[in-house]
């Protein structure tokens, strides 16, 4: 393997001012334990993984209503329990961070509204929605669910109901009606909060319809409250609007402690083959991950400025309410990340002071082929770290963060998912950042690449899994019984060890590469190709805005390998553009990586979560029945699918004439 180019490593001062490094300083004072580097520390926490989350409760002072029993239990994944009799609740934790010094939450969206929010208004406006809530007669395990855009009531609403040990769940407007009822009606909740429209690349949705049909097919609900984002309003049964919900002048809000293992929110798989998976997180296992991971490896601190580009209905909205654990303030936007231009989450930086800003590797890709220069359009000397997931970053994307925003940027790419709520694979403020590479394995995730023979390797592409539980991992998904879904969807290959669904590799730096999902793997006469090659191939064709690739077995041992290109705007596919989509991906890696056919297509078809469908895409043109292969609710743009649909057909008649 190549070695890569170091792009950036931290300065003496850096990596002594970092929360890591602190706690690598109380481990030696209060553990007596001293530790070379991060390798070796990372060494220690998964070797002696119940002492090192104890350790976690004790640095973060943990406030408990009593005493844990044990800090885990010894029963296997997914089986384990964590401090077991211990009582707590997440939003208390975020409300010690209390201070009139900086805001809690810093707000903007398309139309140009900003707002700041103090802890003092944040803390009424919890107290007051917890008074009606209290009103209305919720209980601690009722279920509170929210179809909002990336707004401050998404925020408050959470903590008021977390505070009374309510289950928070949430799906973002721009999901489409089926999609939302598949996962909401899953959980039978008692409250909806709900908009009746939303803004989106200058645009505006009505969603008065859905919401109207999506509070019918939901009989538990009893109260609907109602923000008029668009001014529109809404007529469904049972509705208050919001600024009633929150007229009282409550003040202090309700914490209450709920078991460790509590449910604090459900999250939802893509649902592209089924039912989506209702996946539950507990309060205790969420407060203890979001304070590592942010703390050690975002390295965020009081008094920072905290941004992710998300919307209600992915993981990293969940995952930046945790910065305010850390006393920093969140930053919230509302909109099209490339509205009214490309570079538009600069300038939220600019405008905002953005110590920590996170976005997709799509986003990066995309200023990239746009030739954006935020760094020299706007000041940016205010970021301390750049992070980047959903898919992997190629290393001209880490090539361009370096040239376009600064030298001085921690650049962070993650990987985790809605399974963890976090990331299992990130940044560290003491290491280099090589391109193209994941800093390190996050502290108590014990990470490894399996070969086929379920052994781990190193330096060689394998299946991505976890050895050892992690108090972060799902308590269970709702209304499993025996947990026979969640066995299923981790445990069946390697029994006792959770796979995760990614191909990586860990190089001798102990840094990580991925290659993408597993199940979307090209499997090309017996070579493992990943998605993610192909795609950084592509990704340097400037004719080409976006592409899919999938292969085919077929009989006889032969492979079909086509790769569909959307093409930019006054762009053709003629032989010169081919040759030299070919010729660019043969160069970057072997012939083997070369298609067999290029197709244009309008669009490519993503999940709701922002995800490319290979697997699917890959079901429907070996002949499955499409309705099987995927839930078209569970897509952005559904209507791409009949294009594969056709070229099935196709492909299966020319079989038969053959």
């Amino acid at each position: 393997m190549d070695h890569p180019k170091q792009l950036w490593k931290p300065t003496q001062q850096f990596k002594d001012e970092a929360g890591l490094t602190t706690y690598m300083t109380w481990l030696q004072k209060n553990y007596h334990l001293s530790f070379s580097g991060y390798q070796e520390l990372w060494s220690w926490s998964v070797e002696n993984i119940a002492t090192f989350w104890e350790s976690l409760w004790k640095y973060f002072d943990i406030i408990s209503g009593s005493p844990y029993e044990q800090v885990m239990t010894t029963d296997p994944m997914p089986d384990t329990r964590w401090f077991t009799k211990s009582s707590i609740n997440f939003a208390e934790h975020i409300f010690r961070k209390y201070s009139d010094d900086r805001p809690a939450i810093l707000f903007s969206n398309e139309q140009g509204v900003s707002k700041e929010i103090s802890w003092s208004a944040l803390k009424n406006s919890v107290a007051s929605l917890q008074h009606s809530l209290k009103k209305w007669g919720m209980n601690p395990g009722d279920r509170m669910v929210a179809f909002l855009p990336n707004i401050p009531e998404a925020t408050i609403s959470f903590l008021a109901g977390n505070g009374l040990g309510m289950v928070w769940s949430s799906c973002s407007p721009d999901f489409g009606t089926t999609a939302v009822i598949d996962r909401f009606a899953q959980i039978e909740p008692r409250v909806l909060i709900t908009v009746d429209g939303y803004h989106y690349g200058g645009k505006a949705f009505d969603k008065r319809a859905e919401v109207a049909e999506i509070v019918k097919a939901l009989p538990t609900v009893e109260k609907v409250i109602v923000i008029p984002y668009l001014n529109t309003g809404l007529d469904v049964p049972q509705q208050v609007m919001w600024d009633e919900a929150v007229s009282s002048e409550a003040i202090d809000p309700t914490f209450i402690k709920m078991p460790f293992d509590h449910p604090i929110w459900v999250l939802y798989s893509s649902g592209t083959t089924g039912i989506p998976k209702a996946i539950t997180h507990s309060q205790g296992g969420v407060l203890m991950e979001l304070l590592k991971y942010l703390t050690f490896h975002n390295d965020v601190k009081e008094g920072d400025r905290s941004f992710w580009y998300t919307t209600t209905g992915w993981m990293m909205w969940n995952y930046l309410q945790g910065a305010l654990l850390c006393g920093a303030s969140i930053v919230l936007y509302d909109g099209s990340p490339a509205y009214p231009e490309i570079d538009q989450l600069w300038n939220l930086a600019d405008k905002f002071g953005i110590t920590h800003l996170g976005t997709s590797a799509g986003y990066v890709v995309a200023n990239m082929k746009a030739s954006a220069q935020p760094g020299k359009k706007f000041d940016l000397s205010g970021l301390v770290s750049i992070g980047s997931t959903g898919s992997p970053l190629p290393p001209e994307g880490f090539d361009w963060i370096y040239e376009e925003i600064g030298s001085d940027i921690w650049l962070t790419s993650i990987s985790g998912g809605t399974d963890v709520c976090s990331a299992f694979v990130g940044g560290c403020p003491l290491l280099p950042v090589y391109s193209g590479e994941i800093q390190c394995r996050a502290l108590g995730c014990d990470l490894h690449a399996y070969n086929e023979e379920g052994e781990p390797v190193l330096d060689e592409v394998g299946e991505m899994v976890i050895t050892s539980p992690m108090p972060s991992m799902p308590v269970y998904f709702w209304n499993d019984p025996g947990k026979e879904r969640y066995r299923a969807s981790y445990f069946e290959e390697f029994p006792g060890v959770w796979r995760h669904g990614d191909w990586i590799r860990i190089t001798p730096r102990q840094g990580i590469v991925i290659y993408g999902r597993s199940d979307a793997t090209l499997n090309r006469g017996g070579i493992r190709i990943g998605t993610s090659e192909i795609y950084r191939a592509v990704d340097a064709v400037p004719e080409i805005a976006d592409s899919l690739i999938v292969c085919i077995e077929r009989e006889k041992g032969e492979f079909y390998m086509p790769l569909f290109v959307v093409l930019r705007q006054g762009e053709k596919l003629d032989e010169t553009l081919i040759k030299k989509i070919n010729s660019t991906i043969r160069s970057a890696y072997t012939p083997r990586h070369v298609p067999d056919e290029i197709l244009v297509i309008p669009e490519i078809p993503y999940t709701i979560s922002g995800k490319k469908t290979e697997a699917p895409v890959k079901k429907i043109l070996m002949g499955k029945d499409p309705a099987k292969a995927i839930k078209k609710d569970a897509l952005r743009n559904p209507q791409v699918l009949e294009y594969f649909i056709e070229l099935a057909n196709k492909i299966n008649e020319n079989n038969i004439r053959n």
